[in-house]
């Protein structure tokens, strides 16, 4: 006969309990054979390089020259001209929007130095028929000739639409549409009409 079995159990000794190496140790991670900086600057260079290449613009003119989309100078000569119709809805090709927002080229493009009435929709009575008016008188300032695409502070806008101002001789399409009564200087926001 034996009597109980007693045990010593660690787990109940005020003594720390030795923990047992039984994982891997742990290595350094091997360092890259290769370093990123120097790929991202070269990709970045190349990048601004082909920006900076003078774009194929001979669909939309119909020679080899290239469209200018100056800020600064004298006024280039207008060589742009299309017969512009009307697009309210979707996309189009040589089309006014509203007044300030047109198809040409294929290209969607926003006055960049105005803001005018919208019809798409309009708030009130009177908005929408400014807004319609805007549009028309637009429409027959772009077919009325050869026209110029100058470059704005920003390219695009939130809507992806190119941001230019549009000229003819040096003079403004926003400022003849202001001049009228029809649009109001760009102040960075729009404003109500009604």
């Amino acid at each position: 006969m034996s009597g109980p079995d007693f045990r010593f159990d660690r787990r109940y000794t005020s003594r720390p309990r030795r923990l047992r190496r039984t994982s891997v140790p742990i290595r350094p991670k091997p360092r890259p054979r290769f370093r990123l900086m120097p790929i991202m600057a070269i990709a970045f260079l190349a990048t601004i390089a082909l920006l900076q290449r003078a774009p194929d613009t001979s669909w939309v003119t119909g020679t080899n020259e290239a469209i200018s989309f100056t800020t600064n100078g004298p006024a280039a000569a207008d060589t742009l001209t299309a017969d512009f119709g009307f697009c309210h809805t979707g996309g189009g090709r040589d089309c006014v929007v509203d007044g300030d927002t047109f198809w040409f080229a294929g290209e969607k493009y926003r006055i960049a130095d105005i803001d005018t009435p919208e019809t798409h929709p309009a708030r009130c009575a009177e908005e929408a028929a400014l807004g319609r008016t805007a549009t028309d008188r637009l429409r027959e300032w772009l077919n009325a000739g050869a026209f110029s695409l100058e470059a704005a502070d920003r390219d695009t806008d939130a809507y992806d639409r190119k941001l230019r101002i549009v000229t003819r001789g040096g003079a403004s399409a926003g400022d003849a549409l202001v001049a009228e009564g029809l649009a109001r200087r760009w102040d960075g926001r729009r404003r109500p009409w009604c």
